[in-house]
């Protein structure tokens, strides 16, 4: 299998490429990554050798049919994803996420290649705290940023190359990843590195804000199992029944690193925070028999900051510049 990975120096498309070299040795793995910010070349230590490494971006139309034409699979992970920063500067969303995605499909299908589509459960909105439902496929999308929106846009390019151009691609939409080689300006790896140059971690408005976490390595796996086992098509939700409320996972952090549960400062809360997410996952475990191996969140995430503690030249440097991004917007 010769298979091409976009975005494969960020925080999840990095882990997937090292649990294809573990799990699938004998596939030849091409990664493309444009290295902006959230790109680490360090992430792919260990791997780098046994790939091959594209430093470029999707929505270049040559380089993108070129790389498509010599592979079997595209596995489609590059996105722009921070939510603040979508709110910030919207348009490297449209670009990435659109246009980029764009570029794919019209390589897929002039090459009839297969694409897996990374995407996300934020293109559904935000459920009520009290609400006992979770998303499904059937789920309706209302995205409520420009993120999710560009995501949700995404998602439904790959679905008209299907329908109107017969191309062979499945999505999947995943709940909050957690994991290593997280960037430090996502809300886990930032409370954690805050904690380790010790200053308090900060929780956006009364943090009752929920999110469905699920470890990065439990995500490439459903990937990978949707990669060989999906149906042409089909979208698959991947979850692991991690629901958390921000406050809770902010003083399990603390807790976790020798702190005071309560030594966090409140800020304002972002414009149009979503309050809940949660996953139906039923489908997934159901036709392809797929099942997630960290179902005690407290133990991923120990694992979790032990990792940061134990990489801190990893971090390190995107941290600073990270920190000066929020003291502009006070958060």
């Amino acid at each position: 299998m010769r298979i091409l990975v976009t975005g494969g120096a960020g925080f999840i498309g990095s882990n997937f490429v090292h649990l294809i070299r573990k799990e699938r040795p004998n596939w030849q793995i091409t990664v493309i990554d444009k290295m902006s910010y959230a790109g680490n070349m360090a992430s792919l230590d260990g791997v780098i050798d046994d790939i091959e490494f594209v430093k470029g971006d999707i929505c270049d139309e040559i380089l993108i049919d070129k790389l498509v034409a010599n592979c079997d699979v595209v596995v489609h992970f590059a996105a722009e994803s921070h939510n603040d920063n979508s709110l910030n500067n919207p348009w490297p969303f449209v670009e990435s996420n659109l246009i980029g995605t764009y570029r794919i499909l019209e390589a897929v299908r002039k090459h009839g290649k297969k694409l897996h589509h990374i995407s996300t459960d934020e293109v559904y909105g935000d459920l009520e705290l009290d609400d006992p439902n979770k998303f499904s496929e059937e789920t309706r999308y209302n995205p409520s940023s420009p993120y999710s929106s560009t995501k949700a846009g995404s998602d439904m390019l790959v679905r008209a190359w299907v329908r109107s151009f017969g191309i062979h691609a499945t999505i999947s939409n995943c709940s909050n990843n957690y994991g290593p080689h997280q960037h430090v300006e996502k809300f886990i790896p930032r409370q954690i590195t805050e904690i380790l140059e010790n200053r308090r971690p900060k929780l956006y408005g009364s943090g009752e804000n929920v999110r469905d976490w699920i470890h990065v390595d439990d995500h490439n796996s459903a990937v990978l199992k949707i990669i060989e086992e999906g149906l042409n098509g089909e979208t698959y939700l991947i979850g692991a029944n991690g629901e958390k409320d921000n406050k809770s996972v902010i003083e399990l952090i603390l807790s976790g690193m020798g702190k005071k549960p309560g030594d966090y400062d409140h800020v304002t809360d972002r414009p149009g925070h979503d309050m809940r997410y949660a996953i139906d996952s039923s489908k997934l475990i159901s036709k392809l028999g797929w099942k997630p191996k960290y179902t005690n969140f407290k133990e991923g995430l120990k694992a979790t900051i032990k990792w940061y503690i134990d990489n801190q030249d990893w971090w390190k440097p995107l941290k600073a510049e990270t920190e000066q991004k929020y003291r502009k917007t006070g958060q």
